[in-house]
Parts: C-alpha cells; structure tokens; sequence
C-alpha cells in the first residue's frame, strides 16, 4: 500500500483510549490510514521525520471571529494602557491618511484606560476626519464628529436613542461618541460591509496567524447581516479564500439571527439551508443569536446590579418574547442554536426558551448552545446539563479582560463567572474558545489559563481536561466528534507539532510553548521545525 504521507519519529498523544499514543502516523487522502505498526511494510510518497517532537490533535476553537480578526489585523491598534497615547496613535495614523479618509482602530479597553475614548479628544485627535474605534470586546464603538455627520447627524441632538443599543450623552444631551450593541448599526451601515477583496484578504491574514499558533479548525460565530458579521456575500468570500488556498483551516460558519427568514412553512435561508450543510473544510453551523451584550462593558443583562453602579442591570438587545419566538421557529426548522448569554438574567431566557422549544418539538442531540455563559448559578448549571446545552465560555478571558469583570461583579459574584470547571464536572463536554480577536486567540494561551485558574476549593483544571476542550470538545459542538478531535484510523489527518510535550511541562510554563507545524489533512500549513 502506497500512502500520501508518513509522519515518523514522533511523540503523538491521540486522545484515542484505545491508542493513547503512537510514534508513527500515516496519511491517505487527508485521513489518518493508521498509526504505529499498523503501518508497517507500507510506503509513502513523502516521508516527514519529526525529530522526536510532540504532536497532539489539532487544535479546534469553538468560538473564533477568524475574519474579524484579520480585520483588526488591518487597522490600527489600541490594545494601549493610557488614553494619551490612544489618542497619539489617532494622530499619527490621521497624519499618513488622505484628507476625509476614515480612521478605524480597534482593541481599546476602558478598564485599563480608565475611562472610553471622547467624541471631541477624537476631533482634535483626528483633525476633524471620521473615526471608528472598536472595543476589544466588538460590543461598543466610540465615533468622532464628523463620523456622526456621515451617518446622518450633522446636528449632534438628533442623533437618536436605539432599541437594543445605547447611544453615551454629555451632561447637555449630546453623544460622547460611545455606541454600545445595537447602537454600533449607526456606524456600520456606513463601514459594512468590506470590498469583496478585501474581506478575503484579512481572512488569508487570519488564517495564517492562527495556522502558526496550531488552529486546524474553528466556528467563525457570526457571518452575513447582524452585529458579528460583515455582509451578505461572507460565506462566498469564504469559500472564495479555500479556493485560493488562502483559508488554511477546517471552517464552520454561523449565519447571523437576522438572516434567517420564512422559507414556506419553514424558517431559515434560502434553498432551506441549515445547520450542517457543507463538507468537511467549510460547512454551515448553528445560528448566531445574541441575547446580551458585554460584561467588561456592563451591558450584558444581569439579576442584579452592578458593582458600584446602582439600577444599571445591562439590557437584552431584544425583547424576551422576540428571543423565545426566533429560538422556537429555528429550532422547529432543524436549526442548531447558539445564543450569546453573558449575563445570568440573559441566560435564564435563554434556557427558558430553549426547554420551551424542546417540550414543543422534541429533538434529542440538537446541542443548542449558550455562547459565552459567563455568570451562573448552581440551578442554572444544573438546568444546562438537563437541557443538554453546550456552553461556550473563555478561558483567556479571566487574564486579559479579568480586572474588568471583577470590578463590574465585586469579588463575592465573581466567583460564579466562568466556571469552567463546574461544567467539567457537572458532565458537560466542554468545549475550547477564545471568541479571537477580543483577546489572543493562540490555543496554547487558552490552555495554560485554564490548567493555572483553580476553583474556590481549589480543584486545578488538568492539562489533559484543557487539551481534550479545544480538540475533541470543540468538535462535539458542532458535531463533528466522528472526524475529528483525536487521532485514530479513519479520522482527519490534523494535529499540531509543539516545542515540549504540553501534558508533561510544568503548568505555569504551558504559556511558552510553542507550536513548530501544523498539520491539517496531511499536509503542513505551518513549519518551524
């Protein structure tokens, strides 16, 4: 037998119980042909010696705006400690930009600036030109004078209060230049979407960052019309950059909510397209729903107020009747769902309106999914694991954006945001997400916060636990658990080469590992060796 492949000398962990390890991995038409003496007397049209390194499945993040990221990657950055020198980098790319040219930035967090950027710093900034700055989290903007011109309000007090959104005001009414959640539609309708070009071009951007941090697959959560998408020719701009060889990974795209419409008697896209349409480098997935909003941004919609903030709860970004009725009509129409839900209040519609549309409908194996799921409950975890909903938390949240939640929850509420390890526990599998580009999206970084949080009681999360999340969790998600997630015959033919062996280095030093290939259906997208 004549295989495509053959990977030797190397240190596998597969994830496979009944081969846990293996030193030799074979691959024919992008699937694994076998491993270890299962390959003897075969040969290959290539043969790659891995030196004795480590390889581990690929990695699969659950929850990654891979072309938002390529985005960022094309603008100017203000993941900045100070607003002074956010406001620099303003005036700086202002400068080299010709005149009435938009400044678009992203990355800034107000937790560690101190307070938002301002509408009239920004004129001043800016010399007078439209600026849009992204929040790290995506779910707020702040935007300059003569950008609220553009979108229609030369007159500053006409700009208008937005359902689902909030417009920031000055003590004489006029906005600040802060859009949060729904509010940002006042920008983007003027931004979104990008030139077909160009929007695959920060895809290829994208694609290979994360092919170098070892990602072989991920769920883009959000394409088409809605607050995480671009627009309407998102999904040919996909398939147009894995024609061209530019999209390295195996993707799986959620369409945005306000996609789906009434097809006949059924709901969703056009040609009755739904969830699981595709094939094993890019497919349709669940649909992207949001509830709430951020909680670093204290708009997600909590049961109580928040800290130091009296009567201020966040909000839903629609109606609780209006989220009930779309998860009942997409989940009779044989959608798999996944709701963004940060806060406990959004949660708790969330969950009662996906118990509603399983009484109704009952549909065993649909793993509607709560993206995010930051603040729980003991009774809501419980509830989770009767529902069987997947959620979709962050574990590279709790470093980059943690001070912010803990001043948003105080110390004693806290304790019940991202509770990974009470959903490991509880049953659930859990998936690896980093919702990139709002904070880094490498796997390794996800993996080495997970395994050094502890639980209250102390309880570590393992490395194995961590690695098993952002592999065969991930693909559990979305139900590719049968192809991917370990290494075993029959499988994709993805996985990772790393610098140590990531289940036998000290925890505290997972963050510098480094990944030296990448693998994806048997051939290297990513070489350092």
């Amino acid at each position: 037998m004549r295989l495509d492949t053959l990977f030797v000398n190397g240190r596998f962990t597969t994830l496979d119980a009944g081969r846990p390890a293996a030193t030799r991995l074979g691959v024919l038409g992008g699937r694994i042909a076998g491993l270890d003496e299962e390959l003897d007397g075969v040969t290959a049209d290539e043969v790659v010696d891995l030196r004795g390194a480590p390889a581990v499945p690929g990695f699969n993040d659950a929850h990654h705006h891979l072309s938002l990221r390529g985005q960022r990657l094309r603008e100017l950055d203000l993941r900045v400690s100070d607003l002074d020198e956010l406001y620099a980098r303003v005036a700086a790319r202002a400068a080299a930009l010709p005149g009435g040219a938009w400044v678009r930035g992203s990355g800034y967090d107000q937790n560690k600036l101190g307070a938002h950027p301002a509408r009239e710093a920004l004129d001043r900034a800016a010399g007078g030109r439209p600026v849009w700055l992204q929040h790290t989290s995506g779910h707020m903007g702040v935007a300059s004078t003569a950008a609220f011109a553009l979108m229609g309000f030369p007159a500053l007090e006409e700009v208008p209060d937005v359902p689902g959104g909030s417009v920031g005001r000055d003590e004489r009414g006029l906005p600040d230049g802060l859009l949060a959640e729904q509010a940002q539609n006042l920008a983007h309708r003027l931004l979104r979407p990008l030139a077909h070009e160009e929007f695959v071009e920060g895809i290829a951007l994208a694609s290979a960052a994360a092919a170098a941090e070892g990602l072989t697959s991920f769920t883009e959560p959000g394409v088409g019309a809605g607050l995480a998408g671009n627009g309407p020719w998102d999904l040919a701009c996909f398939q147009d950059a894995a024609r061209r060889g530019l999209l390295a990974q195996r993707a799986t795209l959620m369409p945005g909510s306000p996609n789906l419409h009434a097809v006949d008697a059924e709901f969703g896209l056009d040609l009755g397209v739904r969830s699981g349409l595709g094939d094993e480098w890019l497919r349709v997935g669940p649909v992207k729903l949001f509830s709430d909003g951020s909680l670093v941004g204290r708009t997600a919609a909590m049961c109580h107020d928040y800290e130091g903030d009296p009567g201020n709860r966040g909000f839903l970004q629609e109606e609780a009747a209006a989220l009930r009725a779309f998860i009942l009509r997409a989940h009779a129409s044989g959608w798999q769902i996944a709701t963004h839900a940060i806060g406990d209040a959004a949660i708790d519609v969330v969950l009662d309106a996906y118990a509603e549309a399983q009484a109704r409908h009952p549909r065993p194996g649909a793993r509607h999914r709560v993206e995010h799921c930051a603040v729980t409950s003991d009774a809501q975890v419980a509830r989770i694991v009767a529902l069987g909903v997947i959620p979709v938390p962050q574990g590279r949240f709790i470093s980059e954006l943690g001070d912010g939640m803990l001043a948003a929850l105080g110390p004693e509420r806290a304790r019940g945001c991202y509770r990974q390890r009470s959903f490991l526990e509880a049953g659930i599998v859990l998936p690896g997400s980093s919702d990139c580009p709002v904070v880094a999206g490498a796997p390794l970084l996800g993996i080495h916060d997970l395994v050094n949080r502890t639980t209250a009681s102390g309880v570590p999360f393992g490395p194995d636990e961590a690695l098993r999340a952002y592999t065969a969790g991930s693909a559990y998600a979305v139900h590719e658990e049968h192809i991917k997630g370990t290494l075993s015959r029959g499988r994709l033919a993805d996985f990772a080469v790393l610098s140590d062996d990531l289940l036998a280095v000290g925890p505290e030093t997972i963050k510098d590992l480094t990944v030296t290939a990448t693998v994806v259906g048997g051939r290297l997208v990513h070489d350092r060796r």
